[in-house]
């Protein structure tokens, strides 16, 4: 329980982050996951859309703080390499 007013509202402003965070990392996962499904049906024109989209809120939420810049690099960097092996399966 609080004691003073300020650490009231820091409860607030904390609830309030904390929702926020979750939303958008929830987005990141579910583009994520739009990226590896195009990958699966073999919808290259779709999957690559799909992880530009992604990549560009994953960058962005590094950006802000919501996840580790490394965090955004390493998804980043695990979906493409499903981009090369998908190409490798069709050549």
């Amino acid at each position: 329980m609080a004691n003073t007013r300020s650490a009231e509202k820091n409860i607030r402003k904390t609830a309030a982050r904390t929702l926020r965070n979750r939303s958008n990392k929830s987005r990141i996962r579910t583009l994520r996951k739009k990226v590896l499904a195009a990958l699966q049906k073999g919808d290259k024109p779709k999957a690559q859309i799909a992880y530009n989209e992604f990549a560009s809120a994953a960058d962005k939420a590094a950006k802000k703080h919501m996840i580790h810049k490394n965090t955004a690099s390493r998804l980043k960097s695990r979906v493409a390499a499903h981009f090369k092996t998908s190409a490798a399966e069709q050549a």
